[in-house]
């Protein structure tokens, strides 16, 4: 029971710090990662988050 415990934990813990975190919404790597993914797959809320934070 223990032992299946700890192999959940583990599992959970190495999911949690290997997933990737996205940048801040405005950031320099933000507004790259937004200019390489297509126009067809933007959001709204990405679409205007771009116009103000990696235009004006």
């Amino acid at each position: 029971m223990l032992k299946s415990i700890l192999t959940i934990t583990a599992s959970i813990c190495a999911a949690l710090f290997l997933s990737a975190c996205d940048p801040e919404v405005g950031s320099e790597e933000w507004c790259s990662a937004l200019k390489e993914k297509p126009k067809g797959d933007w959001t709204a809320n990405e679409a205007t988050d771009f116009t103000k934070h990696c235009i004006l």
